[in-house]
């Protein structure tokens, strides 16, 4: 193996591999550190690939158990098999898993297995073997974020990881933390049969999420049968082989009181991933949420380094990490790497979907810009009708003289989809204008957007 390189990536989450992919294709020399046994970093082997498996399965066992019959469609007896479904779920990270060492293996990238850390300048050590590089790029990704007073066993008391192999259907789960990776799990056990309860801090879900769209978010989750203790401080959690006894009390102050469940998934949110990585041997220090601080190069402050991913500021999504990576390598190679961070979707895989990009009505008002707001509901759109999901709405915000979209916010069947065509056009400047007047295939989804955009200064057609 060769121990000189133009490129090492410590990390082959898809903010890693993605990059190491593209050096490849720009003619670098390139090898990519991973301690895992299998490469997709966190995201792929236990975070978006399986729970969006799960999510799916659980997804397509509800429609069979509670909406068949509105279709005319008469089941009988309907089982689940826990087992096959998780199998299911472990086949398609193998798959995929394998699909990007296949990938490695075109692209003549070595794959370096262990732990990677930084032992001077231009020098990656992984085990007992140095390599030399031009270049080191840090991908190394989060961690669950811990709770103070609730220790995680991934038996009873379990991070995002644990909630993805349960052995059975809990009958009563809580989550902590109502953010996008505890309702979704959330989704998927309730789907199956599991009381879930959810315990915010805060007096909201979703925090950073249009208002709007999060209260009508909580309102469509308690009718599929999920509740709500918001405003809550959880101080402490005792379990047992059967079960969890939480312990809260109000965020604001109060009287404590305790909570039973069979399991409680702790989904507070996620630290950058930084230790044992020798940064302090280049003489780079983190900042005061752990975080490397980079220039608009995604430099770090030793030469030579640089960091992308969740261990830099900024949204920690798969996507945000794949356009960063492919930038800085852009940029080691002499050209224009870029990322337009005011186009970057954020997605919550739920049924429905919740899908946004750009800026919130709760932004533009802290900013003091004069907008116009355009919605449409799906009630009013014929495919969502027909398919029979009406839950919902798109919102479009265009400024209120030029007309320049500045956020689009989807809550309905398939958001995660539909949002692409709305990123696209912040990312080419577009008005409303320009999205009400592209002609939408009849029947779709995407025309709830045609009319939403038709909302922001003319009129829809269909309300």
């Amino acid at each position: 193996m060769n121990n000189s390189y133009d490129l090492i990536v410590i990390g082959a989450g898809p903010g890693g591999y993605v990059a190491a992919i593209k050096a490849a294709q720009l003619g670098m020399k390139v090898a990519c550190v991973e301690k895992r046994e299998t490469l997709g970093g966190t995201c792929l082997n236990v975070g978006c690939i399986p729970s969006k498996a799960l999510l799916e399965s659980s997804e397509r066992y509800s429609e069979i158990t509670r909406h068949a019959a509105d279709h005319g469609i008469k089941t009988g007896k309907v089982t689940l098999n826990l087992a096959t479904m998780l199998k299911r779920k472990d086949g398609v990270v193998d798959g995929l898993t394998k699909g990007i060492e296949g990938l490695f293996k075109k692209n003549k990238i070595d794959w370096l297995k262990g732990e990677g850390r930084i032992t001077g300048k231009g020098e990656v050590t992984v085990g007992k073997t140095s390599h030399k590089t031009k270049n080191i790029l840090i991908a190394t990704g989060s961690d669950v974020m811990p709770l103070p007073g609730v220790k995680i066993d991934e038996k009873r008391i379990v991070s995002s990881t644990g909630a993805l192999c349960l052995a059975e259907v809990p009958k009563k789960l809580i989550v902590i933390g109502g953010g996008y990776i505890g309702l979704e799990m959330g989704s998927v056990w309730q789907r199956l049969g599991a009381e879930v309860e959810v315990v915010e801090f805060l007096d909201r879900i979703t925090p950073g999420m249009d208002g709007e769209v999060a209260k009508q978010f909580q309102r469509i989750l308690e009718k599929q049968g999920f509740t709500f203790r918001l405003g809550t401080k959880v101080t402490g959690a005792k379990a047992t082989d059967k079960d969890v006894t939480l312990t809260v009390e109000p965020a604001k102050g109060g009287k404590g009181e305790s909570l039973k469940a069979d399991v409680v998934l702790v989904s507070i949110g996620r630290k950058p991933y930084t230790e044992g990585l020798g940064l302090e041997k280049v003489g780079i220090k983190l900042d005061e949420r752990g975080r490397i601080p980079v220039d608009k190069h995604f430099r770090a402050s030793a030469e030579g380094v640089y960091a992308i991913g969740d261990v830099i500021a900024g949204p920690m999504l798969a996507h945000k990490a794949e356009e960063e990576g492919i930038a800085a390598v852009e940029i080691m190679a002499g050209q224009a790497g870029h990322v337009n961070y005011d186009a970057i979707p954020g997605v919550v895989y739920t049924w429905p979907e919740v899908a946004s990009v750009g800026k919130t009505e709760e932004q533009l008002k802290e900013e003091k810009i004069a907008y116009i707001a355009g919605k449409f509901p799906f009630m009013a759109n014929s495919r969502g009708r027909a398919v029979g999901d009406t839950d919902g709405f798109v919102k479009i915000l265009a400024d209120k003289e030029t007309d320049k979209v500045y956020g689009v916010h989807i809550i309905g069947p398939d958001a995660g989809t539909l949002i692409a065509e709305a990123v696209l056009a912040l990312e080419y400047g577009a008005s409303s204008e320009d999205i009400a007047r592209t002609c939408h295939a009849h029947p779709t989804l995407n025309e709830a957007v045609k009319e939403a955009a038709l909302a922001v200064f003319f009129k829809p057609i269909h309300i």
